[in-house]
């Protein structure tokens, strides 16, 4: 997938600026706050621009296939943060583009939000916040690392007929949200549905409905088998 980018979105709106003033103020559940050592230092991209007809989306990205952590999962541009980035707003910007071919210079940063830590890689994450002021063109860096790159509308992630839970081997659930030929779940997911309730944009869904992660390589771009939990 690739996406156009439109002329300049211009200065930053105000719906963004109250989201990043509420969201760095963010309460982080006991299961992502960092523990007393910290992990492995990384940031992301919450890139927000909008459509032609003035929309907010949301830059995405699907992980290639044959990656050995995160393969297939569809996320939001980041990575490492290097010695020579200028912390985690150097980190995302530069793997944004690395990634997806963002242009940094067209993008404003508005915030940082609290660090959250993915126990199962050991990762500690700073998303950063930020408004695609002069959009442009996006596709895939590295086919080895990057499948697909996708603007995907907030109003279809909010859409409550595109959102679900997904039951882990572990049999626990969290939520999930469909866009175009992706099921979004995981920590990219958590971040998706703060996001959509800090902002206001979420809508009532049925959380009763689930699907098996083992289901889920099967599941982009069809009807999904939802189960009643």
């Amino acid at each position: 997938m690739t996406a156009a980018g439109k002329a300049g979105a211009g200065p930053v709106p105000a719906w963004l600026a109250e989201l990043a003033d509420v969201s760095a103020r963010m309460t982080v559940p006991a299961e992502l706050q960092p523990p007393p050592g910290g992990g492995r230092r990384s940031a992301i991209l919450i890139l927000f621009g909008v459509t032609e007809d003035g929309v907010p989306d949301l830059l995405l990205v699907q992980r290639s296939r044959s990656l050995r952590r995160h393969a297939g999962q569809p996320a939001f541009p980041g990575g490492v943060i290097d010695d020579g980035d200028d912390g985690p707003v150097g980190a995302a910007l530069r793997e944004a583009a690395e990634e997806t071919g963002v242009v940094p210079g067209g993008v404003d940063i508005v915030g940082v939000l609290p660090d959250l830590y993915i126990s199962r890689t050991g990762f500690q994450v700073s998303p950063v916040l930020a408004w695609w002021r002069e959009p442009g063109p996006v596709a895939p860096g590295d086919p080895a690392e990057v499948a697909a790159v996708a603007r995907v509308k907030v109003s279809e992630l909010a859409d409550p007929a595109n959102r679900l839970m997904i039951r882990y081997p572990s049999g626990l659930a969290g939520q999930a949200f469909r866009a175009s030929t992706m099921l979004i779940w995981g920590f990219t997911a958590y971040l998706i549905g703060a996001l959509l309730g800090l902002g206001g944009w979420e809508l009532p869904w049925d959380t009763g409905r689930v699907v098996d992660l083992a289901e889920s390589e099967r599941l982009t771009g069809v009807d999904l088998p939802i189960q009643a939990s």
